[in-house]
């Protein structure tokens, strides 16, 4: 950046050459040839016929406006800071009339002495003889500074030679333009860009969007019982609605059709600067630009490959204005502020219209769906603290808790490490085995159950929200037409093309095929299968932390640490996998993005997808992986007492509590769930952005703050907000909550609670995000939340999978009942702690795996029992599997299928039976239907008795006169 005394001599020497440069504008513009008319066909994408001979029209009348001659402040505003009054604030021209649609920025460089009499209009020849004999100069004096210098000028230079076509052909598309480099930002110039009425007519028909027209109908049936317990239900509800617009049920809406020029007096024109709102216009404006492109470089360059090389730092649309003022002007961003983005406001509605008309409908769809599942989260969590209370109140009735914690029974257990440990009594493991059954008890089918017919609910609900969303806002015949092709799959393309001796007969288009893009999938493949290895190897590597800290801990002298031993181990482990997942989240983000980059999609929408499902793949795995584990493998692989499994030479794998692995997996997912949150939501989304606000205010006082705010004009306060990098990162994070929520949910009731909680906090807190912190982000059209739906339907599915495993083998629930109605002679639970403890010969021990102190107990120990089915050791095949555990695996595998095909049958009744568009919307989709033919009939009909009534046919005037007779 420059100093202020260079922008201040910049400003003059900017306005000594501003009219040479305009010379060169209208120069080019009056008498162009036939070569740079055939260039200016080329310059951007086409456009339908019928749209052309507006443009033409339209350019005679604005080419004088839009780049006025040097004397006039809207070609380059530096010379004065002076404006209309209410332009300082709101997004306006200097002549306070036409408002900012959209903002380009970038840097510029002050030029020195030897360009102060140059126009930047130049010949290329005359640049290049100006450079050669400064080059000179400085030569003599440093060779390699005068080098460098000349490459830098080069640089800046080619940057703005691509900026003046670039904006020479937005001109020609019909948008006019006024620079600002005379700003309080040294070295960053705005390029404010506004959309004339004609533009924004022709862009609006070639889009399709929908707009009103002046005929109106009834939306909802008139006295009917459904109607009367809408508005009973409105009445009921009005306190949690915000005070935004009308608060009136509407019953008349105005009839949408797509835009036509033809037609305009179809549509409600009463008020024609309401009539395309600032997101409309932003958008259609933001369309123009990724059509226009650069082709005078050695690549056609598009507005992002214009921002991925610098040409220009940043592209945005502006905020209304500002929110916290409270003598300012109303505008949708401040009443979004005060209604919508105020933690005070969690108890009420989110004003969906409001928001769609501010951000869009992608934004607004974003909003609706995290909307919905908060508010289906809450029947869950109801029924989730039903089922941990009623864990909590049948504590005390459990038998099998009872019996673990009855110190009479005198049950001697094995070691639970080698050498260091020694024996202990299974009663000392009576608060594990009580806190196992506030999660592990009979409400936990029930509760598995109920969730897995949730998601199908959530589901369904949430479709028939987005259908009548679709309706509201006019949605409902839209396609998304997203196949503008990316500038990077079009570079590629054209290197393609350019390594093609031959050109390709009859006119085909090139394209990237699957061979081309063969190297991007092996690198893919190979990378993906690598980081779910390194994941893997993570989550080993805590396996080791466990074992080596158990051990380290049995040997410590301190008899706290000796007496805490699984609850320090459960516990840090738990942390350490937390800390894991979360840098791990951001390296696979990033490695996401590289990979996609990689392969090079063709469109902006292929891209975006094909980025979230390897995103989504590799943070999957990244937080569920330690969780399976814990769920599935954990204490299955560790072989039984004179027989231990161990990995690495020495490291026995570890083993579960009497009470099972429930407990710890409930332990590392109530960590994993509030951890991620907290410090996600409290560090990543709050803390870092206003620890980057600090800093940046810490470098002037607060009264030249409070000063600078009030002279910066909207486009400079918006420049210093952050750029909104997309939803995906608001997506993923709900997605991978949901998939806690579900995936586990049998061992953890208390998730929803949690869930919940968060999304209340979440909602708002995004909303301050978008209204506060971020630059506006463009307006994108879009009729459903795209592929998130099917990775929420396919988490939901592999939910009722998952949770059937965790009942039938992670937690008792199955071996109590085949006791119970097999093995028990009184048909209760007494003896089941002891039915599932084996017995084993202390002098069967391997050598050196014995414990030091075997008489720890007071006693000598010759049998020690474990946990596991298997036959004694004076039996004819001792620690071989018996006849109950045959038994209770055959009983777990019937119990995963009958609990998976029959949920999946109600699930699918559910969703069979719900249908996915509301009946009232699709009597009303097809009433606007008839509404619409009804109205272009009468037009045409209209139309008819005009012609026949100004010009009659020579029928009918050679019929006047026989009538007459």
């Amino acid at each position: 950046m420059n100093s202020e005394g260079d922008a201040d001599t910049a400003r003059k020497d900017e306005a000594d050459g501003s009219g040479e440069k305009l010379l060169s504008f209208n120069s080019t513009e009056e008498q162009p040839t036939a070569r740079e008319s055939m260039w200016r066909n080329e310059m951007y994408e086409s456009v339908p016929t019928d749209v052309k001979g507006l443009d033409d029209d339209n350019y005679k009348g604005h080419r004088d406006s839009e780049y006025p001659q040097h004397d006039s402040p809207l070609w380059n505003t530096q010379k004065s800071d002076e404006g209309p009054p209410h332009s300082k604030q709101m997004p306006y021209f200097q002549d306070g009339k036409r408002r900012v649609d959209y903002v380009l920025t970038y840097h510029f460089e002050k030029p020195d002495s030897t360009h102060k009499q140059s126009s930047h209009s130049c010949l290329r020849s005359f640049c290049c003889g100006c450079k050669r004999n400064r080059a000179k100069a400085s030569a003599q004096e440093d060779p390699e500074l005068a080098a460098q210098e000349q490459r830098l000028d080069y640089h800046d230079d080619d940057q703005r030679l691509r900026r003046e076509e670039y904006e020479e052909n937005l001109r020609l598309m019909g948008l006019e333009m006024e620079k600002d480099e005379g700003t309080k930002i040294p070295g960053v110039g705005f390029l404010k860009i506004h959309a004339p009425w004609e533009v924004l007519c022709r862009e609006a028909e070639f889009m399709k969007l929908k707009m009103p027209t002046i005929k109106k109908f009834n939306v909802g049936p008139a006295n009917t019982i459904v109607e009367k317990i809408h508005m009973f239900m409105h009445k009921v509800t009005a306190p949690l609605r915000p005070k935004v617009g009308n608060s009136e049920v509407e019953n008349e809406k105005h009839l949408s059709y797509p835009f036509s020029r033809e037609k305009q007096h179809l549509f409600d024109l009463s008020d024609r600067n309401s009539f395309f709102d600032s997101k409309t216009r932003s958008s259609i404006v933001y369309e123009i630009l990724k059509r226009t492109k650069c082709r005078r470089a050695k690549y056609i360059m598009g507005i992002s490959s214009l921002l991925g090389s610098g040409i220009y730092t940043a592209a945005y649309p502006l905020h209304d204005g500002d929110m916290d003022d409270p003598n300012g002007e109303p505008n949708d961003r401040k009443v979004l502020y005060e209604e919508w983005a105020s933690y005070s406001m969690f108890y009420k509605y989110q004003p969906l219209g409001l928001i769609r008309k501010y951000f869009g409908e992608k934004v607004g769809l974003y909003f609706a769906w995290l909307g919905v599942y908060t508010q289906m989260l809450i029947p869950a969590a109801i029924v989730g603290v039903i089922v941990f209370l009623y864990g909590c109140v049948t504590v005390d009735d459990d038998i099998p808790s009872m019996e673990i914690c009855d110190e009479r029974n005198n049950i001697t257990m094995c070691p639970m490490c080698d050498r260091v440990c020694s024996y202990w009594e299974l009663s000392t493991a009576c608060g594990t085995a009580r806190a196992s059954h506030l999660f592990d008890n009979a409400a936990t089918v029930f509760f598995s159950i109920f969730m897995a017919l949730w998601a199908t609910m959530f589901m369904e609900h949430w479709k028939r929200r987005q259908m009548r969303l679709n309706y509201i806002w006019d949605l409902t015949g839209f396609e998304d037409g997203g196949s503008q092709p990316r500038a990077e799959y079009e570079f590629r393309v054209m290197k393609k093309s350019m390594k093609k001796e031959p050109a390709p007969k009859g006119g085909v288009k090139e394209k990237l095929t699957c061979t081309d893009r063969i190297p991007a999938y092996m690198t893919i493949i190979i990378m993906m299968t690598f980081l779910i290895f390194v994941t893997l190897a993570i989550v080993f590597g805590v396996v080791l932390y466990r074992i080596s800290i158990k051990t380290a801990l049995h040997m410590s002298s301190t008899t706290t640490f000796r007496t805490n031993v699984r609850a320090t181990v459960k516990t840090t482990a738990a942390l350490i996998n937390l800390i894991i997942i979360i840098i791990m989240d951001e390296i696979y983000g990033a490695i996401a993005r590289w990979l996609t980059i990689l392969e090079v999609p063709k469109t902006d929408k292929s891209f975006e997808e094909r980025l979230i499902f390897k995103a989504f793949v590799l943070k999957f795995a990244n937080a569920f992986t330690p969780i399976v584990y814990l769920a599935f493998f954990r204490g299955r692989l560790i072989g039984r007492p004179g027989k231990y499994i161990y990995v690495l030479g020495n490291f026995r794998m570890e083993e579960c509590a009497h009470a099972g692995c429930l407990m710890e997996l409930c332990i590392q997912l109530c960590i994993t769930m509030l951890g991620k949150q907290l410090i996600q939501n409290n560090l990543f989304e709050i803390g870092l952005p206003k620890l980057k606000k600090y800093f940046r205010q810490r470098k002037m006082d607060k009264k030249q703050q409070e000063e600078l705010n009030k002279t910066l004009q909207r486009h400079e306060k918006d420049h210093f907000l952050g750029p909104f990098v997309g939803l995906n990162p608001e997506y993923m994070e709900m997605i991978i909550q949901f998939g806690m929520v579900t995936l586990f949910v049998a061992s953890f009731p208390l998730a929803p609670l949690f869930a919940l909680l968060n999304n209340v906090i979440e909602i708002r807190l995004d909303a301050k995000k978008f209204v506060t912190e971020l630059r506006r982000p463009i307006a994108v059209r879009a009729k459903d939340i795209g592929i998130w739906y099917n990775l929420l339907r396919g988490l939901s599915k592999v939910a009722v999978i998952v949770n059937a495993f965790v009942i039938a083998f992670t937690s008792d629930f199955i071996p109590r009942l085949v006791y119970q109605y097999m093995y028990s002679p009184d048909g209760t639970l007494h003896g089941f702690v002891n039915h599932t403890l084996s017995s084993f010969n202390v002098s069967h021990f391997q050598s050196d795996t014995e414990p030091l102190e075997p008489f720890n107990l007071g006693y000598k120990v010759d049998i020690c029992r474990y946990k596991d089915y298997r036959d004694p050791p004076w039996s004819d095949t001792p620690y071989e599997f018996s006849r109950e555990f045959w038994a209770i695996l055959a009983a777990r595998l019937a119990f995963v299928i009958v609990f998976q095909n029959v949920v999946m049958l109600m699930s699918d009744f559910v969703d069979w039976l719900i249908p996915d568009i509301p009946k009232d919307i699709t009597v009303q989709i097809h009433k606007e239907r008839n509404l619409v033919v009804e109205l272009f009939m009468k037009e045409e009909h209209g139309k008819k008795l005009r012609n026949t009534f100004n010009d009659p046919s020579p029928q009918q005037l050679r019929s006047r006169p026989s009538s007459q007779a």
